[in-house]
């Protein structure tokens, strides 16, 4: 009805119940996008949808296709589900993260979440370098935690990164892990992930 098609997305949130498992949702969500250049994403799961429905879509799209462009860092694989930001415009749209530590031997090691979330804000940082801004361009972030009952000790590392004038935020609870511990690899479950929304400074360059 708008005129676009997938091409134009920037920014989707999958909202995804049970019955849905993750790698058939991720299988034939990457069909609908260029390998390399999908938007940013966050997903979030959810314990039930109106209407019975069994997984939603929000998202973002520009019109202009020249406005749009992917952000990766260079020691970063694409990937076929999800670009780390994409630009619309001077506005950065960046997928969640979460404490996962990248590398051959990557994983999730911390097992709290102020530790996790110290790793997530680094991956973050490393998108937004990557883009030419900080942490101080940075205008909403999305919270997704394990427990609210972590809200007071994730909050004060949070506040660590950001000035007084704190980005607009929206904090919500995922569905849970079934159990706080290790798998066999020592590797934790996600406690927590934020994404993120940023504005690009006008440049101010003498003539």
């Amino acid at each position: 009805a708008a005129g676009l098609d997938f091409s134009n997305m920037v920014m989707v949130n999958p909202y995804l119940t049970a019955q849905i498992p993750m790698r058939v949702m991720n299988e034939r969500y990457a069909r609908r996008f260029e390998f390399g250049n999908t938007p940013a994403r966050a997903t979030i799961e959810v314990s039930s949808l109106p209407g019975g429905a069994r997984i939603e879509y929000t998202g973002v799209a520009v019109r202009d296709l020249k406005q749009r462009q992917a952000v990766r860092p260079k020691n970063m694989p694409p990937s076929p589900t999800a670009s780390p930001c994409v630009f619309a415009g001077d506005t950065l749209y960046c997928s969640a993260k979460s404490g996962f530590i990248p590398g051959p031997h990557g994983g999730v090691y911390a097992e709290t979440t102020p530790h996790q979330l110290r790793q997530t804000m680094r991956n973050l940082l490393d998108n937004l370098e990557e883009a030419g801004m900080n942490f101080d361009q940075v205008v909403a972030t999305n919270v997704y935690l394990d427990g609210l009952q972590d809200l007071p000790t994730f909050d004060q590392v949070y506040s660590e990164y950001f000035g007084p004038m704190l980005p607009a935020r929206t904090t919500i609870q995922q569905i849970a892990a079934t159990e706080r511990k290790p798998d066999k690899e020592d590797h934790f479950p996600d406690l927590e992930q934020v994404s993120l929304i940023a504005v690009r400074r006008p440049r101010t360059d003498a003539k």
